[in-house]
């Protein structure tokens, strides 16, 4: 089987709800970092085999095959064809898999996976919530019904059944959540994010034009105090707005090649997918899906969470990681470095992509070598990604 390399990887930065990014339509997000790609490798627009892209609430503007048109929008030749994916939180991820799949099996050389969403413009839950209007009923079935009877399967619960399950409280909950904005904070003052950044015109409200680097979210005065002061969202729970991923819009693709088209075009070989995990697990509880992923992706690799230099667990809630490091016995001075969710937001379909753009390049920051992706998803699955970041001189 061949290999698939990583040669490129941007994103940009996250806007907060109704805030910079809101007013650009999603194809055209989706379409400002598929052109960044091509910047960056000086392909040929005809050159790209296939685009894959996330996205999770695929209605209204973001109906319609979303990845065709994000191709359509974008610079590359209309002979590009696009596919647009759905494995919840983990759509991008799933599009990054897919097409080193692809890569690694011969079939295709060029492939530029990544996701979008637009959460301003397209709510969350926008999808389920036009077929209740009709009359239509959840996405259930009388067979789900009959075997989980009673069990409603929402992200909300499950984060905090995690935490009950392991024993998690709210301080360390807050305290978690404090590292996340206090790490994106320092992480942005550093300019850790600005090369993995694509800048994006913006219109402000008062009509003037501004360039979107930053992402939106960060506080930068977060304290403990602050964090816990904010009402659970359960009585009796432990999870907060705070300990909560926040609502984004946001977009990010990487291009993955064969050796084959490295060699023909001449392109930066920076990171080889090493291996790739998807599992299901508990829908009930629902966010536990990363820790039998990671597990069988070590299994895979034949290595230890120890061999691992960085890891990006989603902060869908704080709970996740959390629990996930409780369970491998992870350090958490590898994780989330630069920040999670919590502060960062999470852009749904978009997130897999962010997150795997963000630890390549701190990866070639700290000249560390493994690099491990894992996020929870709707409906109890889990991605689990590894990627070895390659020396130019080693290749």
């Amino acid at each position: 089987m061949g290999e698939a390399y990583i040669v490129a990887a941007v994103r940009t930065a996250c806007g907060r709800r109704n805030g910079r990014l809101s007013g650009i339509h999603p194809i055209d997000l989706g379409a400002a970092v598929v052109d960044e790609l091509l910047d960056r490798t000086a392909l040929p627009a005809n050159a790209v085999d296939d685009v894959i892209f996330g996205c999770v609430s695929q209605v209204g503007a973001q109906a319609g095959n979303l990845a065709r048109n994000v191709a359509l929008a974008s610079r590359l030749d209309v002979s590009v064809p696009g596919v647009t994916v759905d494995r919840q939180c983990g759509s991008s991820l799933q599009a990054i898999h897919f097409g080193a799949q692809a890569v690694m099996s011969g079939t295709q050389d060029l492939v530029i996976c990544g996701g979008v969403e637009s959460m301003s413009l397209v709510p969350i839950g926008s999808n389920i919530n036009d077929t209740l209007d009709k009359g239509r009923g959840v996405p259930r079935g009388e067979r789900i019904d009959e075997l989980y009877p009673g069990i409603e399967f929402s992200q909300f619960d499950g984060a905090e059944l995690l935490a009950q399950k392991y024993h998690i409280s709210r301080k360390e909950l807050d305290k978690f959540g404090v590292l996340s904005h206090q790490r994106a904070a320092a992480a942005t003052n550093n300019g850790h994010f600005r090369r993995e950044v694509v800048p994006v015109e913006v219109t402000l409200p008062d009509g003037s034009l501004d360039t979107h680097v930053l992402d939106e979210g960060i506080r930068y005065d977060v304290s403990l105090e602050s964090m816990q002061g904010l009402k659970t969202l359960f009585e009796n729970g432990v999870i907060t707005a705070g300990t909560a991923s926040q609502i984004a819009d946001g977009s990010a693709a990487l291009l993955i090649a064969s050796r084959r088209a490295v060699e023909k075009y001449n392109l930066p070989v920076r990171a080889r997918i090493h291996t790739l995990v998807v599992v299901g697990s508990d829908p009930e509880i629902m966010l536990e899906g990363p820790i039998p992923a990671t597990e069988k992706l070590l299994d895979r690799a034949d290595l230890t969470i120890d061999d691992i230099d960085l890891y990006e667990v989603n902060e869908a809630f704080g709970s996740v990681p959390l629990a996930w490091a409780k369970a491998l016995g992870a350090d958490l001075r590898r994780l989330n470095v630069n920040g999670g969710a919590q502060a960062l937001g999470h852009p749904l379909g978009a997130t897999g992509a962010k997150l795997m753009t963000t630890l390549l390049h701190e990866l070639e920051r700290r000249e560390a070598r493994y690099g491990l992706v894992a996020i929870c998803e709707g409906g109890g699955t889990a991605n689990a990604t590894l990627i070895e970041r390659i020396d130019s001189l080693d290749w």
